[in-house]
């Protein structure tokens, strides 16, 4: 066990770190922004005048992405049942919309199969490889599919550093304490023993509730985000985790 400082606030007796994925880990914001972008144009193009109402659902406003957005922190499954409540306002049934949203998302998802990766925000693999040669367990818990979890990982070769690798791909998501319980388990710690890094509200109370040792917000570049009030502590990069002691 460790004991972790960050900026004022001590954790002792720490065995794993849990990351996020978007937005703590990974610089995604351009991607999804692009995603949800193309998504919408998809749906529009079949549901005339839908993009604009689906665009501010997503958090999009021009070139900005809300970081308490659907799109930011919502899984796949509820943006896509998001955006089919959209179209079944315009009076089409209920399945019919399911099935447009879904195509559209498909169709997304494979127009941007070939777009640029995001990066890695600058020194995330720096503290990975110290927290995990400070013996501490480190896994990921996303809203993302595992697939696009396990492809993050393998596409910036994290490997040898992460022990659980885990999305949203049916059931809870966000912000159930279920997934953090089950993340602690796969991973063989106790949630007390469990520190939570996440850069959204639903990372936070989800933790919270899961009876996380603590959790930790971040905002990079921006610490003071008013979205990340409810953690012990928020910080702008990772590197401001320290070990005190091993």
């Amino acid at each position: 066990m460790v004991t972790i400082r960050c900026r004022e606030v001590i954790f002792p007796n720490i065995q794993a770190v849990i990351f996020d994925k978007d937005g703590t880990l990974e610089d995604s914001q351009e991607f999804l922004r692009n995603l949800g972008q193309k998504r919408a144009r998809l749906i529009d193009a079949q549901v005339p005048g839908i993009g604009e109402p689906l665009l501010m659902a997503y958090g999009i406003d021009g070139n900005k992405l809300d970081p308490t957005g659907l799109l930011s922190v919502g899984s796949r499954f509820e943006t896509e049942i998001a955006s089919a409540a959209y179209i079944a306002e315009t009076g089409r049934g209920w399945i019919e919309s399911r099935a447009i949203a879904h195509r559209a998302f498909d169709e997304a998802d494979q127009f941007l199969k070939s777009a640029p990766a995001s990066p890695l925000f600058a020194g995330s693999l720096e503290v990975l490889q110290f927290l995990y040669k400070a013996g501490l367990k480190l896994g990921i818990l996303s809203a993302a599919r595992t697939q696009s979890v396990q492809a993050f990982v393998d596409r910036h070769q994290l490997n040898d550093y992460i022990q659980l690798i885990m999305g949203v791909d049916q059931g809870v998501t966000k912000p159930d304490p279920a997934l953090f319980l089950q993340a602690c388990e796969r991973l063989g710690v106790e949630p007390r023993a469990t520190l939570m890094v996440g850069d959204s509200a639903g990372d936070i109370e989800m933790a919270r509730n899961g009876g996380a040792a603590g959790c930790i917000g971040i905002c990079w570049g921006k610490p003071a985000a008013a979205h990340l009030e409810s953690a012990d502590v928020a910080i702008a990069q990772l590197d401001e985790i320290q070990i005190l002691d091993n």
